[in-house]
């Protein structure tokens, strides 16, 4: 925690010798289309090498709306040589569509070999880290708490503008055709040397499928329908990085059997985000505060942690842990029938500049993030072994999860954030850090 907080002192002294003294928002207004592009190439000694790229594109128009676009076009495509990969499509506009409708549209189809599983409930599941530490005398698996899903989704949302400029309804839908599985890991262990082989013995979601855990007509995924039914106050003076205003939502997913769900279910999520100028075009205090939950059926395990919001920002819609959510924390750690989270973020834009054409502004940020389950999802043990129920399973009790952390962003004409954020968890319970390369802020 020394060196942690030693770090951010040294990068902060780094960036404010570095600052450019002009800060001030003196920007030249962009029109027509443009584009900004990140390639995606990266390694791990399981799942292989993963390459491919991001790409937004957006449309100012003659430049009247600017810093709002017309049209924003985003994709992401990548492979890894083991046979996962990211396909998405997301397209928004606010002038599209008449009467003022907001369309946004997601097309995504993942296919992921080893998603994070750690149980349910928090720290009720007890999580083992050296298990999957190869150099670990305990060691089990690197793949142990991992589960293989693909994952097709198709989400389309119509925002419309209520009173005035700052309530609007929202109507939408989403589909999404869930395959859950163990870890292939005959695909996995191919071409490896022997000693760097996985090893084939279960893993955590084997054994939750063995102590009925998990439902057996749940476990190998299905197919999910919502409607969307939200309202959202929405004051900010920018989206990509609001210096003021605030951004809430309280958003219905309704689940019904008669649009091809396995069974119903309906849960609610409701966010408050909130945005303070501290220093006027320089410093800013962004605030989150969430809250997930079913308030009637029965949620299927794989929707547990799948976060509803207005839109999908990003391809990563898991959480709570993780990049989206509490970064630092392992992803999905904190899963249950209802959660709750916050995020208390300091932004500090320090370097503008325009150049090649475009405006340019560099930023660095600290951050608190928590979560925890407040509803326990509900869990039968009486197929769990004694001896194995101390290992796996805590009497404790769930607590917050916390992380704290710092991030670098540089943005293109506003819109374009490449976003570099580095987490550390509190609690050794919830692993230990996180370095993440992405887009956009937070929230």
């Amino acid at each position: 925690m020394r060196s942690f907080i030693l770090l951010i002192i040294a990068i902060s002294t780094v960036l404010t010798l570095t600052a450019q003294s002009d800060t001030s928002r003196n920007e030249k207004v962009k029109t027509g289309w443009n584009l900004g592009a990140l390639p995606s190439v990266l390694f791990n000694s399981d799942l292989g090498f993963q390459y491919g790229a991001l790409a937004n594109i957006y449309n100012y128009g003659d430049g009247r709306m600017y810093p709002d676009y017309k049209y924003s076009i985003y994709t992401e495509w990548a492979r890894t040589t083991k046979g996962g990969g990211i396909n998405q499509l997301f397209f928004d506009s606010k002038y599209l569509l008449p009467f003022d409708i907001r369309i946004t549209a997601d097309f995504s189809y993942l296919t992921q070999q080893a998603l994070d599983f750690y149980g349910f409930n928090g720290y009720d599941a007890l999580y083992h880290p050296e298990w999957e530490t190869d150099s670990d005398p305990n060691y089990v698996s690197r793949m142990f708490y991992r589960v293989s899903r693909n994952l097709l989704r198709t989400d389309v949302g119509f925002q419309r503008k209520i009173n005035g400029k700052s309530l609007l309804g929202l109507i939408g839908f989403s589909f999404m055709d869930i395959a859950s599985a163990n870890v292939d890991l005959d695909a996995l262990n191919k071409g490896k040397d022997p000693e760097d082989l996985l090893p084939d013995v279960p893993g955590l979601f084997q054994k939750y499928k063995d102590w009925g855990l998990i439902d057996a007509p749940d476990a190998d995924g299905g197919k999910v329908s919502f409607i969307k039914l939200g309202l959202i106050y929405d004051t900010r003076d920018n989206e990509p990085n609001p210096m003021t205003g605030v951004w809430s939502e309280v958003i219905l997913a309704i689940s019904p059997e008669c649009l091809g769900a396995n069974q119903s279910f309906t849960k609610i999520s409701a966010t408050h985000r909130q945005y303070f100028t501290l220093i006027n075009e320089v410093l800013s205090l962004a605030v989150r505060g969430g809250y997930q939950g079913t308030i009637s059926g029965k949620t299927p395990f794989y929707m547990q942690s799948y976060m509803i919001n207005s839109f999908p920002r990003s391809t990563t819609v898991d959480g709570l842990g993780g990049s989206r959510s509490l970064r630092g924390i392992l992803r999905n750690r904190v899963v249950g029938d209802a959660i709750a989270y916050g995020n208390i973020e300091m932004r500090w834009k320090f370097w503008r500049k325009y150049a090649l054409r475009q405006n340019f502004y560099g930023a660095f940020s600290a951050f608190v993030d928590a979560g925890r389950v407040v509803k326990k999802h509900e869990v039968n043990m009486n197929l769990v072994p004694d001896v194995e129920r101390v290992l796996y399973f805590s009497e404790t009790g769930e607590a917050w999860h916390p992380s704290i952390g710092f991030g670098l962003r540089l943005a293109m004409n506003q819109n374009f954030v490449v976003a570099v954020d580095y987490g550390r968890a509190i609690d050794k319970r919830d692993g230990n850090s996180g370095v993440y390369i992405g887009l956009n802020f937070l929230f």
